[in-house]
């Protein structure tokens, strides 16, 4: 069984005072079932699973009145387990295909004998379906693909190897040589590999990349298979982005232009094909900024934009080919650092931070700038061996450096603190960024 962060936060979910119904976001085969399945039959001594994609007939006991009586003994009538006070866990899944439920749930919550959990894949799909959302009655958490810290766990890496790793971050003080060379060839397998849990299980099982490229290869056929199904009138468009990411994030610059998919056209066409991506969890937006100001959402453009695939080793898998023995060998400045980057992407979103660049009219171009408290973050990804030439960074720095609270560089040399007080750090070390910065889905 892959050790995951989620399950210490459904623990903690458990033993709050104040329990309301907890609601797990993400894409399809990131383990949102597997690890609630796992935690409600060791947690509670009654667990009952629901999936209304499996069990549409379960559905018939939302199709009246919702009162959290009559929907539990339409539930218990079904033969779907023992249904007892304060020992039950009640999981709903795929519960974006019964909008009845999630409307349910607030007269469940209220009712207050049983704990539950809904997840779902394609939450934003059927909104317009929900006739009442249980405000108040809801918490909301992303799951996310193994972040890189999970997949050392996965490959048997101790706890005390990465808090060591860890040290070295706080203290700013250059990993010990041989670990270091350890964490990046890590490293470059997860890049290739990814987080998804099938796939890093296949890999780990047997080290064998083509049973691991098969298994990526099924995953990205069935969301497919969910953009034919899933995203009606919208599926050409969802689909002509969806293949484009690859060919997008090869180019030096990484934003994503439309006007490679269709001439002439127009951001409001693509608008609602790129906000079904973001909506299945698939990909991650990363917005322009017009300025080095704090809130940098009061600064964003949201025509201008980069795409980055929720999972690096998918990403790979998907058009990228050939790629991955050049990153295995340790060469990650294949395809101008497109892979590097949209795993740096992907380590600051599964920590629920907004992604922002800054792009100022090709002088100045800033890979992820962050809230950092009273300041900005700003982090560059640097693949190649200047990884000290950074002359956005220093641009930056002249033009905002009141405004500008910390510069990170990430390139895979060891860490170093400059004398121009920039931040050289291992790229692994993204797994350690903006942990206070983390927040709550609202």
């Amino acid at each position: 069984m892959l050790k995951r962060k989620m399950l210490d936060r459904l623990v903690n979910w458990k033993n709050s005072k104040q329990k309301l119904a907890l609601l797990i976001k993400g894409a399809r085969q990131v383990g949102k079932t597997f690890i609630v399945r796992e935690f409600g039959k060791t947690h509670y001594k009654n667990f009952i699973e629901i999936n209304f994609e499996k069990q549409p007939s379960v559905k018939r006991a939302f199709e009246g009145d919702l009162d959290a009586r009559t929907i539990i003994l339409n539930l218990s009538a079904m033969g779907l387990g023992t249904f007892e006070d304060g020992q039950t866990l009640i999981f709903f899944d795929e519960i974006q295909s019964c909008p009845q439920a999630r409307t349910a749930i607030k007269f469940l919550v209220e009712d207050g004998r049983f704990d539950y959990i809904e997840s779902g894949s394609l939450l934003g799909i059927n909104y317009k379906e929900v006739s009442s959302y249980p405000v108040g009655f809801e918490e909301q958490v992303n799951m996310y693909p193994l972040d890189f810290e999970e997949f050392l766990w996965a490959k048997g890496i101790s706890q005390e190897v990465i808090n060591r790793v860890r040290e070295s971050y706080d203290g700013i003080k250059p990993v010990d040589v041989f670990l270091h060379e350890r964490m990046m060839k890590a490293y470059h397998e997860y890049l290739v590999v990814g987080g998804m849990p099938a796939v890093v299980k296949t890999f780990t099982a047997n080290d064998d990349f083509a049973e691991t490229l098969k298994m990526q290869n099924s995953i990205l056929n069935s969301y497919r298979d969910d953009i034919s199904k899933y995203a009606g009138k919208e599926k050409i468009l969802v689909k002509k982005m969806f293949d484009a990411i690859p060919e997008q994030l090869n180019k030096k610059n990484k934003r994503f232009i439309l006007a490679d998919l269709e001439k002439g056209t127009t951001a409001k066409k693509y608008e609602n094909a790129s906000m079904w991506m973001t909506e299945a969890g698939i990909t991650y937006n990363c917005f322009n900024v017009t300025a080095l100001e704090q809130d940098l959402s009061f600064n964003e453009k949201r025509n201008l934009y980069k795409l980055y695939m929720h999972d690096t080793g998918l990403l790979c898998a998907q058009g990228m080919k050939g790629l991955q023995s050049e990153l295995l060998s340790g060469n990650i400045e294949v395809n101008e650092g497109g892979i590097t980057e949209n795993c740096v992407a992907a380590s600051l979103a599964k920590k629920d931070i907004p992604l922002y660049y800054y792009d100022k009219k090709s002088r100045m171009e800033l890979d992820f700038l962050v809230n950092d408290g009273d300041g900005i973050l700003i982090i560059e990804v640097k693949s190649g061996k200047e990884y000290k030439r950074h002359a956005s960074l220093d641009h930056a720095w002249e033009e905002a450096g009141s405004k500008i609270k910390k510069r990170i560089v990430l390139s895979k040399y060891n860490v170093e603190q400059g004398d121009n007080g920039v931040i050289y750090l291992p790229i692994y070390m993204a797994m350690f960024l903006c942990y206070r910065n983390c927040r709550p889905t609202e």
